[in-house]
């Protein structure tokens, strides 16, 4: 197993997010990262940091000052902007290429960190519906739905012990039409939750548990982008069910899943 200091891959992953491997170098580096913790929280990171600025970044025109600011910090870092950049009209392809560097890692990665706190504002506490949908668009990803494939509740739950600091409720449903496809670990707005995957005929159902503020708080609808999403609180857990299923589809499941013992 790849760790942080002996991974020699780790920098193809910046390559393969933006889209400059080939097919073949690509499929390599997507089975690679289902064995390499690293590496699939390199691509994590990405990933979260660019559904951060697209999903919740205020856009205003930069000012003068804090373009003088960004560019003495990127000077310091070594990374000059062109000169050819600071003509009328181009300041999307200057910042496109300034964001293309700070992306990268070791230094990039604190860069975009600060980029971040300085440009997004605040994420309301009580809509991460677009988070959610994220994990859920991150899943399908090759090598991302799970990180225990098996349809065996007695065999995910127990993976998670030791990796996160609650014990998520695992169901089957396999009998009403609902299996279990297995688990992995997510992040949302900075922490660890449990990712459970079922299958409803040929669509894939997401459920992300974590705990849960407040008290129990019946299922409620919501949609994202083609996506439908049910949220609900109980037994001191907050679970978000995401799929392309019809709304009455996943409805269905939800209701499964909470009488199911």
């Amino acid at each position: 197993m790849s760790t942080r200091e002996n991974c020699d891959k780790v920098l193809l992953v910046q390559a393969d997010f933006d889209g400059e491997l080939d097919a073949a170098q690509s499929a390599a580096l997507v089975t690679h990262r289902e064995t390499c913790p690293y590496c699939r929280e390199a691509w994590t990171h990405l990933s979260d940091t660019r559904n951060a600025v697209r999903q919740e970044a205020s856009y205003h025109p930069a000012s003068e000052a804090l373009r003088r600011h960004l560019e003495q910090r990127l000077i310091r870092a070594g990374m000059t902007p062109a000169a050819a950049h600071r003509r009328p009209g181009a300041r999307g392809a200057r910042l496109l290429s300034w964001w293309r560097s700070l992306l990268g890692f070791g230094l990039g990665a604190a860069m975009a960190t600060v980029a971040v706190l300085m440009l997004v504002q605040p994420v309301p506490s009580g809509d991460i519906a677009d988070f959610v949908m994220g994990s859920h668009v991150r899943s399908l990803q090759p090598g991302h739905l799970v990180d225990i494939a098996s349809n065996n509740q007695h065999n995910v739950k127990p993976w998670f012990d030791g990796k996160i600091d609650f014990a998520p409720p695992v169901k089957n449903l396999a009998d009403q039409g609902f299996p279990l496809e297995g688990g992995r670990l997510d992040y949302l707005k900075n922490r660890e939750v449990a990712a459970l995957v079922y299958r409803g005929g040929q669509h894939l159902i997401n459920v992300l548990v974590w705990p849960a503020d407040g008290g129990p708080e019946a299922p409620q609808l919501l949609e994202r982008d083609g996506y439908n999403i049910v949220h609900w609180r109980e037994k001191g857990m907050t679970l978000w069910a995401i799929s392309d299923l019809n709304t009455a589809e996943l409805q269905n499941f939800v209701a499964r899943w909470r009488t199911h013992p």
